[in-house]
């Protein structure tokens, strides 16, 4: 298989995949790691995304800039890289063909940002809401529906938490937005309600529903795979996207174990990049 090809096999419990990528960066504390992976066919887009390591030592030898194939397991919308080796890369060492002692080893060029899909939904309120309209400010854009058991209320708590942490310099150039995945049920009024209920700021977040055909085509373009269970309920993954206040994806966080430090790092950067 060559360092593009990519292959889902069907395990036991979930599914894995074999990805390839390069290393952006390495946390062994927290047992994570920064990847610019390549596409996974029928899954995800190429992007730049955290991953938990089942076990802290497969980061031993992981080096920012090295090229590594990995193996992705994927059980509902946990990510966990259960093994992983170095295709090629830098600072290496220990490593059999990394190339000579002290090399500094190819560089690795910043990604160039994809645009944000544009979209128009219903906001909580009733009335027509437009994702670009929110340009100049950055964006945090997820994903939820008011009768998700578990995932979402978590998610849109953290996300309340993270608001209240919010200087107000980041406040007025920041808005949360939350797509509801389940339109068919999720009236404005049952949004508003969510919100209200899990403390988010409605004057600086705005929940939006729509026509299902057209909330489908927004799950689609921000690749937000849904399944509907047979006891009604629907399983998703569980996505975080940072949009610049030029309404490019800056980052994309997967799950929920997204530390709110992270996540104001990433805010404060992307707004003094765009002033």
């Amino acid at each position: 298989m060559t360092v593009a090809a990519l292959s889902l096999a069907c395990a036991e419990h979930g599914e894995t995949y074999e990805v390839g990528g390069v290393v952006k960066k390495v946390d062994p504390e927290a047992a994570q790691v920064l990847i610019a992976h390549d596409a996974i066919p029928g899954y995800m887009p190429a992007m730049t995304m955290n991953f938990d390591v089942a076990d802290p030592s497969l980061l031993d030898d992981i080096r920012p800039g090295a090229r590594v194939h990995f193996d992705l397991h994927r059980t509902g919308s946990l990510l966990t890289i259960r093994a992983m080796h170095v295709v090629e890369g830098a600072g290496l060492a220990g490593l059999s063909g990394a190339g000579g002692a002290g090399g500094a080893g190819p560089l690795v060029p910043k990604a160039q940002l994809d645009p944000a899909p544009d979209f128009t939904l219903t906001s909580h309120e009733g009335g027509q809401f437009t994702l670009s309209s929110l340009q100049p400010k950055a964006v945090l854009l997820d994903f939820i529906f008011t009768r998700c058991p578990g995932p979402c209320p978590i998610l849109t708590a953290a996300h309340a938490s993270l608001q209240r942490k919010f200087s107000d310099a980041i406040q007025d150039r920041t808005h949360l937005v939350s797509v509801s995945i389940d339109p068919s049920y999720d009236s404005p009024k049952r949004l508003r309600a969510y919100g209200e209920t899990r403390g988010a700021d409605l004057e600086h977040w705005t929940f939006v529903t729509g026509e299902p055909a057209v909330v489908a085509g927004v799950l689609e373009d921000y690749y937000v795979g849904t399944v509907r269970q047979d006891d009604g309920s629907l399983e998703h993954i569980v996505i975080t996207y940072l949009i610049d206040p030029m309404g490019r994806i800056a980052e994309r966080y997967i799950g929920l174990d997204v530390s709110d430090h992270q996540i104001l790092d990433d805010l404060e950067r992307v707004l003094a990049e765009s002033p």
